[in-house]
């Protein structure tokens, strides 16, 4: 009984990091998952980890176990976060894709995460989910939380690290990061869109006979859909990027909040 008691708030501890890690990051994350999945996966996995690392660790079993608490389910979120983020980077690209060919009126559900999504942007998520779910990349991400024990251990010093503003700095270039490369994997279709307004509206200015707004909306969806038919060969090559950003994005956040083994 008393190896129990000792043993439990150290299982405990690497359970919070674990199933907070499940909360945001993708593949996990969906709602199509069932929630008694996603908490046993978390059990037996932190129940691995735990007879590897945590048999022979010791912690104070005071008020301060709740910062405990509170660190290792921040971990767990911050390694999810950055993740999802570089996901959410394609839904953005489809908003924005969305905007442009007149599709952003008409949203549909997102059946990953339960909110309104664009119609191009979901269809992108989709393709790039099982391009990721071929290459194994759900493995990878079990990887890399089981991993993150060597980089930043039961006992480390998160709090401290986090007030020299070098996480808060990553973070927001991560941020700005996402955005830039939701631009460029736009830019293409975006620029195509656009230039069919200045062409539509020569057309105004010199038909004003033409009813450019009739005309519009079914050309810029046919350049649109047409340009998109044309550029899905090379979304393999951009998805493939985003992972390996994402991967090194993880691997720079660990190196950030811990010591390198």
């Amino acid at each position: 009984m008393e190896s129990i008691l000792q043993s439990l708030p150290v299982f405990m501890l690497i359970f919070c990091r674990i199933s907070s890690f499940f909360v945001v990051i993708p593949v996990f994350s969906s709602r199509s998952i069932p929630t008694t999945f996603k908490i046993g996966l978390s059990f037996f996995i932190s129940l691995v980890i735990f007879s590897s690392i945590g048999t022979g660790v010791t912690v104070p079993q005071d008020l301060s176990y709740i910062l405990l608490i509170a660190r290792e389910v921040l971990i767990g979120l911050l390694l999810g976060f950055v993740g999802y983020l570089m996901f959410m980077t394609i839904q953005t690209a489809g908003s924005l894709i969305d905007i442009q060919i007149g599709f952003g009126m008409a949203n549909v559900i997102d059946p990953m995460t339960g909110a309104s999504a664009p119609i191009l942007g979901n269809f992108k998520y989709m393709i790039a989910l099982l391009m990721f779910l071929s290459m194994n990349g759900h493995h990878y991400l079990l990887d890399a939380i089981v991993y993150s024990y060597k980089w930043i251990p039961l006992n480390n010093d998160l709090f401290l690290k986090m007030i020299d503003g070098s996480l808060s700095e990553f973070l927001v270039r991560t941020f700005a990061q996402s955005f830039v490369l939701a631009f460029q994997m736009a830019a293409p279709l975006v620029t195509a869109l656009f230039l069919t307004d200045v062409g539509l509206a020569f057309l105004a200015r010199t038909a004003p006979q033409y009813n450019v707004f009739v005309i519009g909306i079914p050309l810029k969806i046919i350049v649109g859909l047409a340009l998109l038919l044309v550029l899905m060969p090379t979304l393999a090559v951009l998805f493939q990027n985003l992972f390996d950003i994402m991967f090194q994005s993880m691997h720079n956040l660990l190196t950030i909040m811990g010591n390198k083994p």
